[in-house]
Formats: structure tokens, C-alpha cells, sequence
């Protein structure tokens, strides 16, 4: 097809070879750029949390979920993008390739004049929703200003890279998530160390670093030879595509937005037991990102796997390709989250040493790690349904437990047990419910033959 790199026609394609090491190949460089990722959060949390007070680290610390809010379902979206993008790439349909590139840019132009309108107006409020204690809300509402006000920065990036992974490239993106980092990390000790900007200049950092790596994903598509290639010439809407990538995305940007609903009112319990609490679970929250980089990296890696081979109609190497996806990652999720309930106490004093703080970050990591291979387990199999099209039953099943179900447990059991860990075993009891569901699903269902049942069904329509 020629839809690569120069001298590279049809690299990335991992419809053939060993199948463990056509997912880890492609995993690995997910896994960096996972692991650089949360070294660029971290850099944010570290420098506010040891040159600034404690209710700045908290209001950085918090902001995540309210973050996650708006980019998560824009970037869930863009993720459906690139399921599509691999499935007419594993089918070697170069046309409908070109066609899915430049619709899934075009679509994240939209969205980004949408979050920078929907973020800054919603912040205020949702702040107050939340129940942001008096004295953390200033840096609160400083920090989110500044962040929304550049999103676009990072969510082209996120295009740009789910773009070039469903074209089987993790590699670059890697490359330009390492330039970007130390950029990061510069740019907050100068404004945040050097200038005293506070929480403003971390936010700043990020905006511009991510701009950055942003440019470069833009620049190597452009330079890209064949139907891949980024031509701002061939950006105009195309309602068939842009319906298909909307189709298969909207569910796993729904789910992401509902998720983060859930978590923002898990989060709005947590500050009514005081910034401490906000700053402990919050330094806890950063460690927890780099526990969950291998769940996260296998459930980026399987949808792509999936849709390209389904899309080659290599029915049995994506059965295979599932279950050595699942088992790997929940094997080395678990092992991590056991290392982390033994050594959580040290670990949380990087960030912060107050021992209050401390002892709050220290209880939820002792309800919560052991059961990481649950979380592993459904973040896979969810990358698997959506890998073959099926985004409606990972939306569906965290909208139920991960949203509705945890509101409804942690309202009910601080009403009769006010203990913090009740907050905390929100999160193993709403794990082990979606993993049943997805079980059984991928059991059950025939989801290797998902696309065809589509295609079928939309003819029959038509």
C-alpha cells in the first residue's frame, strides 16, 4: 500500500509473525511513552509539592479527574478514530486509510475549540460541586484556567499519536512524548522554582512542552509518503467517515466523561476529610500511575492488534492475540501492586512529608493494590471490544459500575460507616464487577466476527 514511512511500505502491520512479539514490539514504546508520561505529572507534583505550600500540591493533585472530564471523552473519541484507521489498514484499503487520517485531524480541530470553551466555562463550577475546600481553590481554579486555556496543545498530540499507532508506528510518538518531557521538566523548575509562578507556571510547563511534542507528530505526518500523509489540502468533512469514527468512538468517550463523573464525586468525599487527605490520595494517585503502565500500555496495544487482524480476517491470531494480551498484563499488574502495598509508606514521602498526608495516602493503597489485576483485566478486555467494534459494552459496563454503582456505594457507606477507607473500597468493588461482565462477554460472544455482523446489519438497512 505504501502508507508509511519512506522505505518502510506496510511497516507496522501485525497481522503477521509471532504474535507475542508483534504485541510487545508494539507495547514496549506504549510502555515508555506511558512510563515518560507519568514522569511528566510527577514533574508537575514534585516541583509544586517541595517549592510551594501544601494547598498547591493538593490543588494539582486533585485536578486530574476534572482534566479527564473533558480531554477523556474528546480523546476516547480519537481513540475509535484509530480503530477504524487499523481496520481499513490491516484490510489494505488505502483510500478509506487517507480518508479516516484526515477526518480524525479535522476532528480534533473541532474538539479543541470545544474543550477550551467548555473548560473554562465549567471550572468554576464544578470546583464548587466538588466541594473544594476554601483554602485549596484559588491554586484550583488558577491551574485549571491556565491548563484549559492551551488543551489544544494536548489534545492534537493525542490525535497525532492515536493517528500513527493504528498505523502500527509507536515508536515516534515515543520519541516526541521524551523531548517534550525534559521540556516539562525545565520549564517548571524555571517557573515554578526560579520565578515562584505557583500552580500557574506548572500549568504552563505543560501546555507548552505538550505543544511541542504536538508540532512534531503534526510534522511527521506531513512528511509521510503515500495515503498516510497529512495534507491540510485534503482536510473537508466527510459525513460517512466522520459518522464511523464518531460511532466507534463516542462510547469510550462517554465512558471516560462518566468515569471521571464517578471519580469526581469519590474525589468531593475525599476533601471533606481535609487537604491532607486531598494531598496523601493525590500523591498516591501519581504513584499509581506508574503501577498502572502496563494495564495501560496492553490495553492501548490490543485494540490495534485486534482491529487489524479482524480487519485481515485473521480470526484465530486475534483470539491468540487476546489472551496473551490479558494474561500478560494482569500477571505484571498484579506483581507491581504487591510491591506497592509493601513499599507504599517510602514512596509516598517523595511527594509529600506531612505525616498526616502520609497516613491517608498509605490507607488507600493498602485497600486497593492487591486487587490491581482486576483493573488489568478490564482495561484489557475492554481494549479487546474495542478493538473488534464493540465500544457499547466497555461504555456500558463502566457507566453501571465504575460511575453508578461507586456514586451509590461510597453516598451509602460513609451514611453509616464515616471512615475514610470506605472511600477507598469503592475501587476493588467496582473492578471486580465489570471483570465478571467482561468475562462472560468475551466467553460467550462471538466478537472475533464483529465487523461483519456491522457491515451485514448496515446493507441490510440500507
Amino acid at each position: 500500500m505504501g502508507i508509511t514511512a519512506k522505505g518502510k511500505k506496510n511497516a507496522g502491520l501485525l497481522t503477521e509473525g509471532s504474535i507475542a512479539k508483534g504485541i510487545l514490539s508494539f507495547a514496549i514504546p506504549l510502555f515508555l511513552g506511558q512510563l515518560l508520561q507519568q514522569f511528566y505529572n510527577v514533574a508537575d507534583a514534585w516541583v509544586v509539592g517541595n517549592f510551594a505550600d501544601n494547598d498547591s500540591f493538593a490543588a494539582v493533585s486533585s485536578a486530574g479527574n476534572l482534566t479527564f472530564l473533558i480531554i477523556g471523552f474528546f480523546n476516547g473519541i480519537a481513540i475509535g478514530g484509530g480503530v477504524v484507521i487499523s481496520k481499513y489498514f490491516g484490510a489494505r484499503d488505502g483510500k478509506s486509510v487517507e480518508v479516516a487520517i484526515h477526518t480524525n485531524f479535522l476532528f480534533g480541530l473541532i474538539a479543541s475549540a470545544l474543550s477550551t470553551i467548555v473548560g473554562l466555562i465549567l471550572i468554576p463550577v464544578l470546583l464548587r460541586l466538588m466541594q473544594t475546600p476554601e483554602n485549596v481553590l484559588p491554586a484550583s481554579l488558577l491551574y485549571l484556567r491556565v491548563y484549559f486555556a492551551g488543551v489544544s496543545t494536548i489534545i492534537m498530540y493525542n490525535i497525532g499519536m492515536s493517528i500513527m499507532r493504528a498505523l502500527g508506528d509507536s515508536l515516534h510518538p515515543l520519541y516526541y512524548l521524551f523531548i517534550s518531557s525534559v521540556i516539562n521538566v525545565v520549564l517548571d523548575l524555571l517557573f515554578v522554582a526560579v520565578f515562584h509562578w505557583g500552580v500557574g507556571g506548572a500549568a504552563a510547563a505543560t501546555i507548552i512542552a505538550q505543544g511541542v511534542s504536538a508540532v512534531m507528530c503534526i510534522y511527521r505526518m506531513c512528511k509521510m509518503e503515500g495515503v498516510a500523509r497529512l495534507d491540510f489540502k485534503k482536510l473537508h468533512y466527510n459525513g460517512p467517515m466522520m459518522h464511523e469514527v464518531i460511532t466507534q468512538g463516542l462510547p469510550t468517550g462517554i465512558q471516560n466523561s462518566v468515569i471521571s463523573i464517578g471519580n469526581i464525586v469519590i474525589q468531593k468525599n475525599i476533601n471533606s476529610f481535609g487537604s491532607f487527605a486531598m494531598a496523601g490520595v493525590g500523591a498516591y494517585s501519581k504513584l499509581e500511575g506508574f503501577a498502572f503502565l502496563p494495564i495501560t500500555c496492553m490495553s492501548m496495544a490490543l485494540p490495534t492488534f485486534i482491529s487489524q487482524n479482524l480487519g485481515a480476517k485473521e480470526y484465530n491470531r486475534a483470539k491468540k492475540g487476546a489472551v496473551f494480551g490479558i494474561i500478560t498484563g494482569v500477571a505484571v499488574a498484579e506483581l507491581i501492586g504487591i510491591g506497592f502495598y509493601i513499599g507504599i509508606e517510602p514512596l509516598l514521602r517523595f511527594f509529600v512529608d506531612e505525616e498526616q498526608s502520609v497516613s491517608y495516602g498509605e490507607m488507600h493503597a493498602h485497600v486497593t493494590t492487591l486487587f490491581f489485576c482486576l483493573l488489568a483485566f478490564s482495561h484489557c478486555a475492554a481494549g479487546v471490544l474495542r478493538g473488534c467494534g464493540k465500544s457499547i459494552i466497555p461504555m456500558a459496563a463502566m457507566l453501571a459500575f465504575w460511575c453508578g454503582l461507586r456514586i451509590v456505594y461510597v453516598t451509602t457507606a460513609l451514611e453509616f460507616i464515616p471512615k475514610f477507607t470506605m472511600i477507598s473500597w469503592a475501587y476493588p468493588l467496582t473492578w471486580s464487577c465489570s471483570s465478571i461482565v467482561f468475562l462472560l462477554f468475551l466467553i460467550f460472544s462471538d466478537w472475533t466476527h464483529a465487523f461483519e455482523k456491522k457491515a451485514a446489519k448496515s446493507k441490510v438497512i440500507k
